[in-house]
């Protein structure tokens, strides 16, 4: 009777679980048969799922690692993973935004980035939520308690694009305030299906596959390869595409890694599309026992000379504690690195806006 009393309550647990994942929208939608028919004609899909040409597994990478001590790192946690206070965010004018032809981005934390060029208005990873969570209120929040500018008071874009559907990327609530300000949302295969249940028409949606090109607003962006893997929920893991972009205006050009590993592909993408005036590109919620999904910072470095990258802005740090570093630790050993290898290295508080190709740009060690 004790057995059958534990296999029910299992099973109602399933059952729950699975029903939360399937109507709580901030799970996003898995694809349809539409949506799968699409994504099959990828070269990099096969039996349901996406896979970069080398796997990527979460417990593997080069220096390998075991989800045990992974597990027993995150509980016994690090004080310095976060700051001892709130981070206070440069304030951005909203009046300020698309007011000239010249390249010029603003980061918000972490991943999101405010891209202007050729007067056009870009917002890159919008994850403006305050934690990276399907429930922020039992998530790790953000380290700041208000944005450069908040989002009602953002103007209308151009475009949002998104690198792959992680919670630190991809936010429920900040796609269903932003898609009546948005006029197209440039995405990986799959991850369409995610705003179109959020509300997003899909006649505002465009997914593409690696080596896509699309041009819109006189911009041209082409998806391109990154060392990652996708998901909202147990159920849909590399069911979406993840991906760097490749964003070129009229006279700059603007390399945008998305989240990734090390790996070959960045010297593909090197010889095929750069120079770059500019690379934003992850150096931080790293660990060596998952250096297969998220660079360590000297590896930034090298990924940025291997992309052909003249000006690099780290991103993937400064908003969220994902890993068991200290917070500081990815700006402190890219800045060493960088010195080393002589790469210019911008470095701008949160809601400062750095343009491509100025002589000067913002350098200061401000977390100190």
């Amino acid at each position: 009777m004790t057995l059958i009393i534990i296999a029910v309550v299992l099973l109602a647990v399933v059952a729950a679980a699975y029903l939360l994942m399937t109507v709580y929208p901030a799970f996003g939608r898995r694809a349809g048969k539409q949506e799968k028919l699409l994504n099959s004609r990828s070269l990099h899909y096969s039996k349901g799922k996406f896979a970069y040409p080398q796997t990527a597994e979460l417990s593997g990478g080069k220096a390998g690692g075991s989800g045990l001590s992974i597990l027993r790192d995150f509980i016994k946690g690090n004080p310095r993973s976060r700051p001892a206070e709130p981070l206070q965010p440069q304030g951005l004018l909203p009046e300020s935004i698309g007011q000239s032809r010249d390249t010029r981005v603003t980061w918000f934390g972490h991943s999101a980035v405010l891209l202007e060029m050729d007067g056009v208005t870009l917002f890159l990873d919008p994850m403006l939520g305050n934690a990276p969570s399907p429930f922020p209120f039992i998530g790790g929040r953000r380290y700041s308690k208000q944005l450069p500018l908040e989002i009602s008071r953002l103007p209308q874009m151009d475009a949002v694009v998104l690198s792959h559907d992680h919670y630190d990327h991809l936010d429920y609530g900040t796609i269903r305030m932003l898609k009546d300000k948005v006029g197209l949302f440039i995405v990986p295969l799959g991850v369409g299906a995610h705003l179109r249940r959020w509300g997003v028409s899909g006649e505002k949606i465009r997914e593409q596959d690696w080596g896509d090109t699309l041009t819109y607003a006189g911009i041209t962006f082409t998806s391109a390869p990154a060392r990652h893997f996708s998901g909202r929920s147990l159920l849909d893991r590399n069911t979406t595409l993840w991906c760097s972009w490749i964003i070129q205006g009229e006279k700059t050009k603007v390399f945008f890694s998305g989240d990734s590993g090390y790996g070959p592909h960045f010297a593909e993408i090197g010889r095929k599309y750069g120079p770059f005036d500019l690379t934003l590109m992850e150096c931080g919620q790293y660990d060596p026992r998952w250096a297969d999904i998220h660079m360590l910072p000297e590896q930034t470095v090298e990924a940025h000379i291997e992309v052909r990258g003249d000006l690099l802005l780290p991103i993937h740090w400064g908003a969220f504690t994902l890993s068991m570093h200290d917070w500081t630790d990815p700006v402190e050993r890219i800045l060493a690195a960088a010195a080393r290898r002589g790469v210019r290295l911008a470095t701008p508080r949160i809601g400062e806006t750095v343009t491509a190709g100025a002589p000067a740009y913002p350098d200061s060690p401000w977390w100190r």
